[in-house]
């Protein structure tokens, strides 16, 4: 018997049928996978949650702590959506999209290439950097202390209230200056006396103020010492050494060391030591005019006069 063959709209029909029918047969398995996705996305979050009260909050290095989270609840979500794939019988696809996102990987490497850096830079700060969360640092010509490490920057906040943002690329590549790392600082200041003034002297007095502060920082390692610096036009020139802990890098380094000036000049002053201004010396040549000069008489001079 002739095979009878199906109109246009019958065939239309019987194929909107059989994917009806496997949809509603793949429908449970879909609706699974969502549902893997949904908990497995809560889960990570629970996962990183529980991670950062218990055990962010010990955490000897707090930024590889956050680091850590942020690189669990990651990997924790992309398992959840590959499984959800895997479990509505979707594996195909996943295959697919592992395929394609390597080959977009590649593409958006040359497109995004400041991000992908950054980010490679980030992972391998966050195992190997040269600072911990809270010390004060200085890359390029950005001073401040560090507040956050992220897969794309370093936060650091500078001692004037400003949030900078650093690119991992330049934290890496560049010099890294870390004024707190050990926790001692070294600060230095330039004093100038007399020429007629005893020198010993003066660095002796220095060195026992020094010696009274009970903030400054002496042992074998540290030592705190007064050299002559220059012989400057009027006066000769101390530098004092001393060295603090930097725990907290704004007070040891600005606000301590402005005390310790000022008790060194208030002493110097007390001992009858000269701390004489800048001089300014005039000199007339044979071939120039002489400079007129008048004296003027104070006028409370004058009046002392009338009344004697």
């Amino acid at each position: 018997m002739p095979i009878q063959q199906q109109s246009p709209s019958d065939q239309i029909v019987t194929s909107v049928e059989n994917y009806y029918d496997q949809f509603l047969t793949v429908l449970p398995r879909i609706a699974l996978g969502i549902l893997i996705i949904i908990l497995g996305i809560l889960f990570a979050q629970l996962i990183t949650n529980f991670y950062k009260k218990r055990i962010l909050k010990r955490a000897e290095d707090p930024l590889m702590a956050r680091f850590l989270a942020q690189a669990i609840k990651i990997i924790l979500s992309l398992i959840a959506i590959m499984l959800a794939l895997e479990v509505a019988g979707l594996s195909g696809i996943a295959t697919g999209i592992l395929t394609a996102a390597g080959g977009a990987a590649i593409i958006l490497g040359f497109a995004f290439q400041d991000i992908g850096k950054n980010f490679l830079a980030g992972i391998i700060l966050a195992f190997n950097r040269p600072f911990h969360i809270n010390d004060t640092i200085k890359v390029g010509d950005l001073f401040g202390k560090v507040r956050a490490l992220n897969f794309r920057y370093t936060h650091i906040k500078t001692s004037d209230g400003r949030d900078i943002y650093i690119p991992n690329s330049d934290v890496l590549t560049k010099a890294v200056e870390n004024y707190t790392a050990d926790g001692f600082y070294r600060v230095d200041f330039v004093v100038g006396i007399g020429y007629e003034d005893n020198i010993e002297a003066a660095k002796k007095l220095i060195m026992e103020i020094l010696d009274s502060s009970q903030d400054i920082i002496r042992d074998e390692v540290h030592e705190n010492f007064v050299i002559e610096d220059e012989l400057a036009a009027s006066t000769v020139n101390l530098k004092v050494f001393f060295w603090v802990n930097t725990v907290d890098y704004r007070v040891s380094s600005r606000v301590f060391r402005g005390i310790i000036i000022k008790r060194v000049k208030e002493g110097l002053s007390d001992a009858g030591f000269n701390l004489p201004a800048d001089i300014t010396e005039l000199k007339i040549y044979g071939t120039e005019e002489d400079i007129p000069l008048k004296l003027r008489k104070d006028p409370r001079d004058v009046d002392k006069k009338l009344l004697d």
